[in-house]
């Protein structure tokens, strides 16, 4: 069974990589009023929104209300927020840049089919950032089990155990963070200066122990330990990279809405412990739950408490 994160992912974009791979040759659409459609928890759902859902649905060769699909996005982005779920900005540009490359496109294609098609560009990157939110607030779900209480190390290594498999390993990665801080109001002027000097001190960097020496003579440049982190508790934007680079090497530099970092690898080692076994176990699923009927089930609930108000 595929990861939670994988069949979010995958459920979420799977038909519009089949429609962004062909040739689309559609007619810009007229501007239009919007207008408040819904009020969903004292959140507005406009035409404009809906209108843009449609389009969505089209381009993907998808069947669908675009009306309920905005009021169940509207749901579920209020119950991530409910739980403290925040995907940043900076999260859903890398999110969009990864989507264009891996359909072999330019940002400025994908920009274009996304404006012709009605789509907007801002409103493909809102599902986006909803997608993201939702997969957290899924996957917590999915690992209470009823959504009242995290499942323990035990109970999960026993459920594998009684499935007659033995306790998995994984990579346990020692870690550290290189931030080069620009200001959000600086970053249109010094980004470029920055990720030079970010650049040279990751070639620079041979091993944990000598980071902050280098980073002295530098200005604003934050460095953090972060400590032991198993391969399956990676953030996403970061784990095929750290995966990627040896011990006492770092990853390329990035951009993020803190500045440009990256990653320093200090150490890694396999473990196999009863943390493991809960990690691996919650990512793979138990087989016994389908993350679509979770999903459907969990926003049927959202729906059946909240307050939506057709205009």
């Amino acid at each position: 069974m595929p990861t939670m994160r994988k069949y979010l992912f995958s459920a979420g974009f799977a038909l519009l990589v089949a429609a962004t791979c062909v040739s689309i040759t559609v007619m810009t659409p007229p501007a239009f009023a919007s207008e408040i459609k819904y009020v969903v928890n004292d959140i507005p759902v406009t035409t404009g929104d809906i209108a843009h859902r449609a389009a969505f649905l089209k381009l993907q060769r998808k069947k669908g209300d675009a009306g309920q699909e905005m009021i169940d996005q509207t749901l579920r982005m209020a119950e991530a927020k409910r739980l403290g779920i925040r995907i940043s900005d900076a999260q859903v540009e890398a999110a969009y840049q990864r989507f264009a490359s891996s359909n072999k496109m330019q940002l400025s294609q994908l920009d274009g089919v996304m404006e012709k098609s009605g789509v907007s560009k801002a409103h493909f990157k809102e599902f986006i950032r909803a997608q993201m939110a939702w997969n957290q607030a899924l996957s917590a779900r999915y690992r209470s089990g009823d959504g009242t209480g995290v499942v323990s190390e035990q109970d999960l290594v026993r459920k594998m155990l009684e499935k007659g498999g033995s306790k998995p390993s994984a990579t346990e990665y020692m870690l550290q963070q290189v931030i080069f801080v620009v200001p959000a109001a600086e970053r249109s002027a010094t980004l470029g200066k920055r990720k030079r000097e970010a650049d040279a001190m990751r070639a620079r960097f041979a091993g944990c122990n000598t980071t902050r020496e280098f980073a002295k003579g530098l200005i604003d440049v934050t460095v953090r330990d972060l400590g032991r982190v198993l391969a399956p508790q990676l953030p996403p934007d970061w784990a095929e990279q750290i995966k990627a680079t040896k011990v006492g090497g770092a990853t390329v530099t990035r951009e993020t809405e803190r500045g440009v970092e990256f990653i320093g690898i200090c150490s890694s080692r396999e473990v196999s412990d009863d943390k493991v076994a809960q990690m691996v176990f919650q990512n793979e699923g138990s087989g016994d739950k389908n993350a679509d009927e979770l999903s459907k089930k969990y926003v049927d609930e959202l729906k059946a408490k909240a307050r939506i108000v057709k205009r």
